[in-house]
């Protein structure tokens, strides 16, 4: 039975961390061969279970140091039927990929949770397609029918919500709501933004929020953006208005590379830490919402440690 399933605590005004760039961690300082990007790939045994765990532990301490809580995102960002299909798992194998990334979050949760500490155990939701390109839309029933697949086997768990990350146009993160609304499990959307703070589909930050919560009678728990550097995000938020109240996480980019750059790295980009911890501390001054604070590519445990470190500095 899920935690917090009915009340989740990061809706409150302590602040809670999340986890890095898990793939390009796995991929550049652990010397992976991730198939499709695809981390729910190592959950087939336990030497890959416990290189998840291992992944994890750092965050986690960082957390309990500061007394934060934590959003542990399950490696579940490629489990859905497509890209599932094209590295040769059949429906009930990915189907069980999915409940062992949820179990095996929970066993950390048993772990490490205190009462300063809260721990939020969430599926996590990938693009149909690619993620930095809005090529091959689906309408918002298509959407809602293809991701109810993965969204109701992690429903079934103990997972306390679903986040669907990296989104590129709007009808594909409705979809993944109406879904997760169907499936009665809370849902978080994290948008993704080019250079110039618009989605890759060319629409607005503040558009796509303020059309999701209206076409899903604001069903969403809060929105994020991830995969972007805050010098991409940081212009889109110098405004007023109900989307932007909406916005409660960011889980940025360690490069200020563009998709398209990034794209074609054959290096890591791991940026500063110090100074994504400035910017980060800085937007989150400004922005006093955002409570729930992460990584994405390039980004590790250092990261989100400069990031903790900023903000108690200031406050």
């Amino acid at each position: 039975m899920s935690t917090y399933r009915n009340s989740l605590p990061q809706l409150g005004d302590d602040l809670f961390l999340a986890d890095g760039g898990l793939e390009t961690t796995l991929v550049f300082h652990e010397g992976l061969d991730l198939p499709c990007f695809a981390a729910f790939d190592l959950l087939k045994d336990d030497a890959g279970v416990a290189t998840l765990n291992r992944y994890f532990e750092p965050y986690l301490n960082i957390a309990r140091q500061h007394q934060f809580g934590f959003i542990l995102d399950a490696a579940t960002w490629r489990a859905n039927p497509d890209w599932a299909q094209r590295i040769g798992y059949s429906q009930a194998e990915l189907a069980d990929a999915n409940r062992r990334a949820i179990e095996m979050l929970i066993a950390l949760r048993n772990q490490h949770a205190t009462r300063a500490t809260p721990i939020v155990v969430s599926g996590t939701i990938g693009p149909r397609g690619d993620g930095y390109r809005a090529d091959a839309r689906m309408s918002v029933d298509k959407a809602r029918r293809y991701h109810s697949t993965q969204i109701n086997t992690l429903a079934e768990t103990e997972a306390d919500m679903v986040s669907g990350f990296t989104l590129n146009y709007v009808d594909e993160a409705i979809g993944i709501v109406l879904a997760a609304h169907d499936a009665d499990i809370p849902v978080v959307i994290s948008y993704t933004v080019e250079t110039d703070g618009r989605l890759p589909s060319g629409e607005l930050l503040a558009t796509a929020i303020a059309r999701t919560d209206a076409e899903t009678d604001g069903y969403p728990a809060y929105y994020m953006i991830n995969c972007a550097h805050p010098t991409h995000f940081a212009p889109a938020l110098d405004n007023d208005g109900a989307w932007l109240r909406r916005l409660r996480g960011l889980r940025a980019n360690a490069s200020c590379l563009s998709h398209e750059e990034l794209d074609a790295c054959t290096e890591l980009d791991e940026g500063d830490p110090v100074e994504l911890g400035q910017q980060y501390a800085a937007l989150m001054q400004t922005h006093p919402q955002i409570r729930v604070v992460g990584g994405c590519c390039g980004t590790d445990h250092r990261h989100i440690g400069e990031i903790a470190r900023a903000w108690r500095t200031r406050h």
